[in-house]
């Protein structure tokens, strides 16, 4: 989500100068590479950059063919084939081992749902939502329908598709993608065959972080870093201050009961308890555990945590398993951290793990590719 972030402020930059644009996504992969469908780049007719679709090394044949299509006024599906004799320059030394298929649109500013219009929704709403891209790989010269359909969680619908037929199958594949919270590819026959990328998009994760001592600050500037959205809780003033933690997005004093009143929290919320102070920490896991979150962590020793839920029981509070596998204490992998900076970097790591269902554990040791749970190693699959 950080890169669509990017690329949607980049875009009201280009427009700002009157800079002329094309957004270039990859919409299909077989076999390895560097990036994965959704990966988008943002080129501007001054050669401006943002976003990647490789390692960097498709990056500059992209940015002419971005060019040549802004010139053009239509999208272009491009082809990079890098097991093969000429393409594999491209991709040499960068984990390009695959066919990578590119969609470039030059965005028409004029058009209200252009794909940046629509990406710049995504980025307003805190909601779920699927984007939709049609291209078609058996008629490569043809018409390349693009980016033109998105649908969130609550029901708003954006763009227009072909025919009302099309439509209707589209949109029914997208409220599977949002209900499944998974992507997927789909085959439709209209006046050509089209593949579809359906792409679920939901919400970055949002950091509720209750504490504002100094080893706060590379957490929240970490996570700035992520494209996380960071709220720092505290009830001492002279420490939640916005001078202390100036890329947190909101810095609240507050007691125990009052902050759920001023954060907002849904299923992509963690919590990290990190004030140093048992009450404070008690008081606000006796608050949040009703939430069912994914991740709630508690820094300090085990033993702090258990006191802590000892307590909590012996009020009379019923801690389901669910409840307590939400609670990570002590918070963080175990990558032997030390210093403030370290915790930081093993605890993101840790939260990052949960949300994505990993273990934490050393790529090397995986059996399967790295994005084979994703389903984005073998696309044909998924073309129904």
């Amino acid at each position: 989500m950080k890169e669509i972030q990017e690329i949607v402020a980049a875009y009201q930059q280009h427009q700002n100068k009157g800079l002329k644009t094309a957004l270039a996504t990859v919409v299909h992969v077989e076999g390895s590479s560097y990036r994965r469908p959704g990966a988008r780049m943002l080129v501007a007719e001054d050669g401006t950059l943002t976003g990647a679709i490789s390692g960097g090394c498709l990056e500059g044949d992209a940015l002419r063919k971005a060019r040549m299509a802004m010139v053009q006024g239509e999208p272009s599906l491009v082809k990079y084939d890098t097991m093969d004799d000429d393409d594999s320059k491209l991709g040499v030394g960068l984990g390009c081992n695959g066919i990578i298929h590119i969609l470039i649109e030059p965005i028409d500013s004029t058009d209200p749902y252009n794909p940046l219009v629509l990406l710049q929704h995504i980025v307003s709403q805190r909601r779920s939502a699927v984007v939709v891209t049609l291209f078609s790989m058996q008629e490569r010269r043809g018409p390349q329908p693009g980016t033109l359909l998105l649908l969130t969680e609550d029901g708003l619908r954006m763009g227009a598709v072909q025919t009302t037929a099309l439509e209707e199958q589209i949109i029914q594949h997208a409220q599977e993608a949002l209900l499944n919270e998974a992507f997927s590819f789909r085959r439709y026959i209209s006046a050509q065959e089209l593949t579809g990328f359906i792409e679920f998009l939901p919400p970055t994760l949002s950091l509720v972080i209750c504490g504002a001592g100094n080893d706060v600050m590379p957490l929240v500037n970490m996570a700035a870093l992520l494209g996380w959205h960071t709220a720092v809780v505290d009830g001492r003033a002279n420490y939640a201050t916005a001078e202390r933690f100036p890329l947190a997005n909101k810095v609240l004093v507050s007691k125990p009961d009052q902050v759920l009143e001023n954060v907002q929290v849904d299923q992509r919320t963690a919590f990290l308890l990190v004030t140093h102070n048992y009450n404070y920490d008690l008081a606000m896991l006796r608050n949040v555990l009703p939430l069912q979150l994914k991740y709630i962590g508690v820094l300090g020793p085990k033993t702090k945590l258990n006191r802590i839920i000892l307590e909590l029981e012996e009020e009379g509070s019923s801690l389901s398993e669910m409840q307590l596998q939400s609670i990570y204490g002590p918070t963080g992998l175990d990558i032997g951290a030390e210093t403030s900076e370290e915790i930081a970097l093993s605890i993101l790591a840790e939260i990052k793990a949960v949300f994505s269902n990993r273990t934490g554990g050393y790529l090397r040791e995986r059996k399967e590719s790295i994005h084979a749970d994703s389903a984005f190693d073998q696309p044909e699959a998924f073309l129904k």
